[in-house]
């Protein structure tokens, strides 16, 4: 096991500091993708699909933050023992264990509540309809799968790939507390609008009401609360690691040129993480499915086109 480790050490040890980080977690990703789609696709089951994906960013990063004390052992030599859990964490920076606890109390809850919404749904999930049935199709929504975990890990990649020594030399600034404050509201917002559609669930199936779509709570402030917060602890995930990645000291430690344009990349690196999950919400699997969905259901009633006239889609009102 530590040869092979120390292999594929050896063939990334990269020059520039974040092509080491980046390269083996992104080959993570999708080995660990590849891997889940094969007896998925044999089976033609997607009840592992969406714990899959939260596995793979847990995994993912894990691996980035704990690289840097990895390569340092292979270096003192193949016999080194591998770093444990506590001294990983002792290695790092406060940003880093900030950002990658952060995503992994996310995926950690996203995936544990997926899996267990589509376990009450006897393994079945509408979106995979005409999907499972077709090996091409169904390996290609692992691929995106992996692809999506790829670019919206991004931001902490980059800071994960910063030596720890080089970030303690920055100060506490307002990108820090912005973007925490921004995670922190999203992800509370999306764990209550979560909360709350799952209670109103085992409600109606307790006959305790006979209402047809959810429309008190959050969801009376937005269609899609769930989604805002989604899009919102995302934002904020990138704001914290767009500070560090503009300042001089930040680009230095990912071993990027300084300049105009090696700002701008860093701006792109963190910004792409938000920019492409709200796309996938406004544009592909989230908004527009749930839209159509719930007016083909419900588009003929009045209560329900008062409730869509008077509600916003995405951002709530207050």
């Amino acid at each position: 096991m530590s040869g092979l480790i120390g292999t594929l050490l050896h063939a990334t040890n990269y020059r520039t500091p974040f092509l080491r980080t980046l390269v083996p977690s992104i080959g993570l990703a999708y080995g660990i993708q590849a891997a889940v789609a094969i007896p998925s696709i044999i089976f033609q089951t997607e009840r592992y699909y969406d714990l899959s994906g939260s596995l793979t960013y847990l995994s993912c990063t894990a691996l980035s933050l704990s690289l840097p004390l990895l390569r340092a052992r292979y270096a003192a030599g193949p016999s080194a023992a591998l770093p444990g859990v506590l001294e990983i964490l002792r290695a790092a920076n406060w940003r880093q264990l900030a950002l990658s606890a952060a995503v992994t109390f996310w995926a950690a809850r996203l995936g544990s509540f997926l899996f267990s919404r589509i376990t009450a749904e006897n393994g079945r999930d509408s979106r995979f309809d005409g999907i499972r049935e077709s090996a091409p199709k169904f390996f290609g929504a692992f691929t995106a799968q992996a692809t999506w975990v790829s670019l919206c890990l991004l931001p902490v990649l980059a800071i994960n790939a910063i030596p720890a020594a080089t970030l303690a030399a920055l100060p506490l600034g307002l990108t820090d507390i912005l973007g925490l404050l921004l995670y922190v509201g999203g992800i509370t917002f999306e764990a209550t609008a979560d909360r709350q559609k799952s209670q109103w669930m085992e409600e109606k199936k307790a006959k305790k009401h006979s209402e047809e779509f959810l429309t008190r709570g959050l969801w009376s402030k937005s269609r899609h609360p769930n989604y805002f917060g989604e899009s919102t602890l995302w934002t904020g995930i990138a704001t914290t690691a767009a500070g560090v990645m503009l300042s001089g000291v930040g680009r230095a430690g990912m071993g990027l040129s300084g300049g105009l344009l090696a700002k701008a990349g860093a701006l792109a690196m963190a910004g792409v993480s938000p920019a492409f999950v709200t796309f996938l919400l406004f544009k592909v699997s989230g908004i527009p499915m749930s839209e159509k969905k719930y007016d083909k259901r419900y588009g003929d009633r009045k209560d329900y086109q008062e409730w869509k006239k008077n509600t916003p889609m995405f951002f709530p009102k207050f």
